[in-house]
């Protein structure tokens, strides 16, 4: 048996020395130390020996395993080492090759002109809100005098969500206006930006999810002067100072007088072309008086105090500050083309 266990320690220790890997390793330990493995079944036999011979066998069987694990232990040591100089090696960085150089990604166009309006309302005393996109027809037609009938409460217009036509995508930021009047105290200075849906065929100018931002101010001794004046301003500090605009008499049930607003085509400097659709100009708003009935319904005694309200179409701002001929760009989200901004 003395042989048998010298022969296991000559054996183990060699082969252990030349494991490559830790699964060559640990199939050595499995070897020599598992339960099936070669001192194991040596050890079986200590049975046969007599009590003198046993204790002296024990002593050299357990010497041979503290031999096989302690030499398990450094090899082990050693393969860990290695593998980490082979990582090391493999992950270096060549500091003498150029680098990448990562592109930075910045604000879209439209977004760009946004935060312009919001800086701009701001300056002059606005607050802006934010309210729902699936909106109730109370808010989005009913106080905003827009009756049973009006042609914008039509199914080929709205997204309706429900067969009474009481649940809509809302087709404007205006609810948050009534919103305001029910909610905030007088006076009231407020813009309302936001996503609105209307089902307009896509075009060059036209979308069926669109961006507005729609504004109000309700005070006593408020004019069209001072909608005129407000407007004005605020498109000369968008666009540049000389900046050409006309009003045009409209209809909104919200408002009475009713105007809309346009810019002069930035394309074509108001000769004509597809951008504009031939007409030099480009509808930028639709604005008004408050109508008295609008006030009324809100709780505010139109006797007392009047208001303007307006609403730009973001995406129409973006293109007249950016110089984008075609609506559709800045949906498309084409790198090629953002990346200009």
């Amino acid at each position: 048996m003395k042989e048998q266990l010298e022969a296991i320690r000559a054996g183990a220790l060699a082969a252990i020395g030349a494991a490559g890997n830790t699964g060559e390793l640990e199939a050595l330990r499995v070897q020599y130390l598992g339960k099936k493995g070669e001192l194991t079944a040596v050890l079986k036999q200590m049975g046969k020996l007599s009590a003198e011979e046993r204790p002296v066998m024990g002593q050299l069987a357990n010497a041979v395993r503290a031999d096989v694990e302690s030499a398990i232990e450094q090899q082990s040591a050693v393969l860990a080492e290695k593998a980490l100089e082979e990582r090391l090696e493999a992950e270096a960085l060549d500091i003498t090759v150029p680098g990448k150089a990562h592109k930075l990604g910045h604000k879209h166009p439209m977004y760009t002109a946004l935060d312009e309006i919001k800086e701009i309302f701001i300056s002059m005393g606005f607050t802006v809100l934010d309210g729902p996109e699936v909106e109730l027809a109370t808010y989005n037609f009913d106080k905003l005098n827009a009756g049973e009938g009006h042609p914008s409460r039509d199914w080929s217009d709205t997204f309706y969500f429900d067969e009474d036509s009481r649940v809509m995508l809302r087709s404007q930021t205006s609810p948050m206006q009534v919103r305001a009047m029910e909610t905030m105290e007088l006076p009231i200075r407020i813009i309302a930006p936001g996503r609105v849906y209307r089902k307009d065929e896509v075009d060059a100018t036209h979308s069926p999810l669109v961006h507005q931002v729609e504004g109000m101010v309700i005070d006593k001794g408020v004019t069209m002067a001072d909608l005129k004046g407000t407007l004005n301003t605020v498109v000369e500090m968008l666009y540049g100072k000389g900046t050409k605009t006309r009003f045009r008499p409209h209809h909104f049930p919200f408002t009475e007088p009713s105007c809309e607003m346009d810019v002069q085509c930035h394309k074509c400097g108001g000769v004509g072309c597809p951008t504009c659709k031939g007409e030099g100009w480009i509808e930028l708003l639709g604005a008004g008086m408050i109508h008295p009935k609008v006030l009324k319904m809100s709780g505010i005694d139109p006797e007392v105090y009047s208001g303007w309200a307006f609403g730009i179409g973001l995406e129409r701002t973006a293109m007249r500050r950016f110089k984008i001929a075609d609506l559709r760009l800045i949906f498309e989200n084409d790198v090629r083309f953002l990346e200009q901004f």
